[in-house]
């Protein structure tokens, strides 16, 4: 069946239903909330997020269920979405599970000869040569994302893959937040990186323990010293 959207606009306010508008909308919200640090701890109203981006409630309401589902707003009746910020039991819970998913899925690409070098050094020149800029701040964290990732499913182990995948809206506004707060980060960011990535071609299994716990425990640090 053929299912016809109709789009209106109302002065500047574009309205929309279906799909397409409520990723717009989710994409909008989820990129406001995880790279601006400031608006953690306030609330988000319908009517305020309507006029800010130019979109109908709808969808707006829709992507705030979604933001709900993926931990990053809790929906506060008669109040709005509640950016909640992260304490420092959710910041530690969270990037031990990261790295307990990191080392293991390590240590099974090493045994098996399957490290991703090639895509993972790939991503690591793509940060060297993004220009690090407050605007390119969330391209920076996306790479090392990536990067990270990259290695998780080169171990093939899908329910570790899934898993992480499900982190990646925390890891992500974890990382923005570390960048922010010292901005030498993105140049440690690098050479941590450079340590991992040297030490997987290198095939050294204790060398990339300790790298990726360093990267790990020096990012946690940073959040944990807001």
């Amino acid at each position: 069946m053929l299912v016809i959207r109709q789009t209106t606009k109302v002065g500047c306010m574009q309205t929309s239903s279906g799909p397409a508008a409520r990723r717009t909308a989710y994409e909008r919200l989820r990129d406001l909330v995880l790279t601006d640090p400031a608006i953690q701890g306030t609330f988000l109203t319908e009517g305020d997020l309507v006029k800010r981006f130019g979109l109908s409630r709808t969808p707006i309401r829709e992507a705030l269920i979604m933001l709900a589902s993926d931990g990053l707003v809790d929906l506060i009746p008669h109040r709005g979405a509640y950016i909640r910020p992260s304490d420092d039991r959710e910041i530690r819970e969270t990037m031990e599970v990261r790295q307990m998913i990191e080392l293991e899925t390590a240590r099974q690409i090493l045994a098996s000869g399957e490290a991703p070098i090639a895509a993972m050094d790939d991503l690591y020149q793509q940060q060297v040569e993004l220009p690090v800029a407050d605007d390119t701040i969330p391209d920076f964290i996306s790479l090392d994302q990536r990067f990270h990732a990259a290695m998780v499913d080169a171990a093939g182990n899908r329910v570790l893959s899934d898993i992480y995948t499900r982190l990646r809206v925390k890891h992500v506004r974890f990382g923005i937040s570390a960048t922010w707060t010292s901005a030498d980060r993105p140049a440690q960011v690098l050479e941590e990186h450079s340590q991992i990535l040297e030490s997987l071609r290198s095939g050294d299994a204790e060398a990339t323990t300790n790298a990726i716990c360093e990267h790990i425990t020096q990012t946690q640090n940073l959040l944990l010293s807001r």
